[in-house]
């Protein structure tokens, strides 16, 4: 079996790596000159919506995936004829723009936030006078990791909010003054086989994800998210992981937004769950049923960024692992992460203060 992803990144090497255990074999597109994937498979180095290299790869391969949301949908629907392309080019579709990711929530009757579509300074201005202050503005396209967006906090900031993004389509959003952060993930098989793996706790800085812990010990909460994922698997229909960002408000969930791909905040899987969530998505595409997502210990995920410390890189200790993608350093970039898998969730958060003080 051969797969073709579209994205040599770190999720493009980790999905590469659990094909190889897999006994598949993968073939990348990336245009960059040193791919993390490229240590897993052969790499096209071409850009994404180049269509003779992505007739290349869809003749080549049994199936093609991706590793990230910026893929032209156009060039996926292209060579969706010729091979099976999953997650489905219309789930891409929708997760691509902000607009018509609300919208869908709305659509499944999950709760989120008040939003307004924004495509004038006049509209700006009415969007936070309905929403109210701090208003949250995004680009409807092409944002990630706390790129594309700005914050509203005065009235005196609306002009400068415009004049930064206005320039593309915007999206206001009302600011949620959460308790913490949650994601779900879950998987569904080309035969409509779902799993789904237990919550995950995040917290993120500047934008960026910086810790992951699972399992959450709240049923409750697992069942109303778990609601949602089967809601959205089954709409989409969809194949592959999908992963969910939730905020949690006085006990009750509100949808932030969605990733049609394998996710930053599932990375624990691979040492902390039974079946890791790269491949459950190798199984599902493949026409597979996906394994057991349970998650037998506690698990941690610290991603590393902009720099991995010589004092991470061998913390002897068997509990811990850490993930180098080999990726050049600079200010802002994920290098890689680290696993913890502990007895109790006092020993994990425990080892995770203990990483922070040494990575940050």
């Amino acid at each position: 079996m051969r797969i073709g992803i579209i994205g040599a990144g770190q999720l493009g090497q980790m999905l590469g790596n659990a094909a190889r255990e897999l006994g598949f074999e993968c073939r990348f597109i990336d245009p960059s000159e040193s791919p993390p994937a490229a240590s897993t498979g052969d790499v096209i180095r071409t850009s994404f919506d180049d269509t003779e290299a992505l007739a290349e790869l869809a003749a080549d391969c049994d199936v093609v995936t991706y590793e990230f949301e910026n893929v032209p949908v156009d060039a996926l629907r292209a060579i969706a004829s010729s091979v099976p392309v999953y997650p489905p080019p219309a789930a891409l579709a929708v997760a691509q723009d902000r607009l018509n990711e609300k919208q869908l929530f709305d659509e499944l009757a999950i709760a989120l936030s008040g939003y307004r579509a924004v495509d004038s300074l006049q509209d700006l201005r009415q969007a936070v006078s309905e929403l109210g202050l701090p208003v949250v503005v995004k680009t409807r396209r092409f944002g990630y990791d706390g790129k594309g967006q700005t914050v509203i906090r005065d009235l005196r900031q609306v002009s400068d909010a415009w004049d930064e993004l206005g320039s593309q389509p915007l999206i206001a959003e009302a600011w949620v003054a959460f308790d913490y952060e949650l994601s779900v993930l879950g998987v569904r098989s080309t035969f409509g086989d779902v799993a789904i793996w237990p919550l995950t706790r995040n917290e993120h800085a500047d934008g960026i994800l910086r810790t992951s812990v699972s399992p959450v010990d709240n049923p409750g909460l697992f069942k109303r998210a778990s609601d949602h994922m089967c809601r959205m698997l089954e709409h989409l229909d969809y194949v592959g992981v999908l992963a969910l960002e939730l905020f949690v408000v006085n006990d009750e969930l509100l949808a932030n937004e969605f990733a049609p791909r394998v996710h930053n905040s599932g990375h624990w899987t691979i040492e902390g769950a039974d079946t890791s969530q790269f491949t459950n998505h190798l199984l599902a595409i493949t026409g597979q049923a996906p394994g057991s997502t349970t998650c037998p210990a506690h698990a941690g995920m610290v991603n590393l960024i902009g720099q991995i410390p010589d004092a991470a890189r061998d913390l002897g200790d068997s509990r811990i692992r850490v993930h180098d993608y080999g990726k050049t350093p600079r200010p802002g970039r994920k290098l890689g992460h680290i696993t913890i898998v502990a007895e109790s969730a006092k020993e994990r958060d425990d080892m995770l203060r203990h990483i922070r003080e040494i990575v940050t």
